[in-house]
């Protein structure tokens, strides 16, 4: 993408809305716009890292046998009626009449939705388990909308849903999902614990928030440092194995983990004082088993294989994808600007070309951007160099190729790493070897 075409409407002064970092940066930086209260347009390079974040999620739930689907953001009423839900629910749901007197609601979330197709098309007990999800907007009527996507009206969430025979098949279900989102965070760059949160009137434990460690966190977190030691991409276990799966989390997460609002001091004090850490965390993901609470009341049931009716066990998977957006943000950021982690950067590298109009710097700035097919970010303007490496830092993107008229003429660039700020002369050849 060249910059001279491009929507990217970089800020130099900060909107005196803005009261976080993330959200700050995300709109200096021309990632959002906002249209109404809580409510955020996502500009093409916002709109990249959404993407980003929504494959690395897919790829994920496909890793554990989770189906991807699409079901639509509006949804009747009936179906939250059957499920008791929908007086309960609040004014947070925004409710809809259409033409002819219908009912309908803008969907917060899908467990009766789901519900309702899966008791439309699974008979038998030979038919679980099921696990199905999609990455879909969700409006949530927030009295206080604030600190940009972190806590908005609108916003894309992956969930996902998972129907078992039994409470010992959901487990395995809920395991599958707890692996998942540790290999999704592992991969966005991020570190994240699993805590246990509360499940209400069901009891138990399996209900678990996933708090992305960052410095701005809204959230004290207190964990033992034993969970910043697992590798969850290449940890050695078979996640299709029922009994090596429970075996790996027995001990995975058996350490201690808690947000401000559930530290035990008692239990904290049992951690060695050396795998002590104390910090600040943002919540960007909730798993939650929640039995048959939605499949009862709506009639979900199914042939058991002694002739018999079941009832299928139920559990929920939420992950904020556009929370996700500015978590990483909060996570990873300094006084320029954003810095991405590889994998979600909306673009790889970009290609600054100091002096536009000379042919030395146009043809190797143009070799190089012929070399990313397109998928690099090229800074055309017609602007000093000073604004070009403001921006390049600000918008964050994990490489810059420094492209000046010296250089040019012995076939040198300027390479620089946004993480690390470290800075080199090489070939372009070898600046195209090193980002890959």
């Amino acid at each position: 993408m060249r910059l001279s075409r491009s929507l990217i409407p970089t800020l130099k002064e900060t909107p005196a809305e803005a009261q976080i970092a993330s959200h700050r940066l995300m709109l200096r930086a021309g990632l959002v716009r906002q249209t109404s209260s809580g409510i955020y347009a996502w500009l093409p390079a916002g709109w990249k890292v959404l993407q980003n974040i929504s494959r690395i999620v897919s790829e994920e739930q496909a890793n554990i046998g989770a189906q991807e689907m699409l079901m639509p953001t509006v949804q009747s009423s009936e179906l939250w009626k059957q499920s008791g839900r929908y007086d309960a629910y609040g004014p947070e749901m925004l409710r809809i009449t259409d033409r002819h007197g219908r009912e309908l609601l803008y969907g917060p979330t899908n467990e009766e939705m789901l519900t309702d197709l899966v008791r439309q098309s699974i008979k038998s007990y030979r038919d679980l388990p099921q696990c199905l999800f999609h990455i879909q907007w969700k409006f949530r009527d927030e009295v206080r909308p604030r600190f940009g996507v972190m806590r908005g009206r609108e916003f894309l969430m992956k969930d996902a849903y998972s129907f078992d025979l039994d409470y010992e098949g959901a487990v395995v279900s809920y395991r599958k999902q707890m692996l998942a989102y540790m290999r999704t965070f592992q991969r966005l760059g991020l570190k994240a614990i699993p805590m246990v949160a509360d499940t209400g009137p069901i009891g138990g434990n399996l209900s678990h928030e996933f708090i992305v460690l960052a410095p701005t966190g809204e959230s004290g977190v207190f964990y033992d440092a034993a969970f910043e030691d697992i590798d969850w991409e290449k940890s050695n276990f078979n996640a299709h194995d029922p009994a090596d799966l429970e075996n790996f989390f027995q001990t995975a997460t058996g350490s201690y983990a808690a947000t401000d609002e559930k530290h035990d001091e008692a239990a904290w004090a049992e951690v060695p004082e050396a795998r002590r850490r104390e910090g600040r965390g943002i919540e960007v993901g909730h798993i939650f088993y929640f039995g048959t609470k939605y499949s009862e009341p709506m009639g979900l049931k199914v042939a058991g294989q002694d002739g018999g009716q079941l009832v299928p066990h139920m559990g929920s998977y939420g992950v904020g994808v556009s929370r996700l957006v500015g978590a990483i943000i909060e996570a990873f950021h300094d006084d320029a600007g954003i810095i991405w982690p590889d994998s979600v950067a909306p673009f790889p590298a970009v290609i600054i070309n100091l002096k536009p109009g000379d042919a030395a710097c146009d043809a190797m700035a143009e070799q190089a951007y012929a070399a990313f097919k397109g998928q690099a970010l090229l800074d055309d303007r017609d602007e000093r160099a000073g604004a070009k490496f403001a921006d390049a830092d600000l918008m964050g993107h994990p490489w810059q190729i420094v492209v000046g008229p010296r250089g040019a003429k012995t076939g040198v660039v300027e390479l620089k790493r946004r993480s690390t700020g470290e800075k080199v002369e090489v070939s372009l050849e070898d600046a195209l070897a090193r980002i890959g």
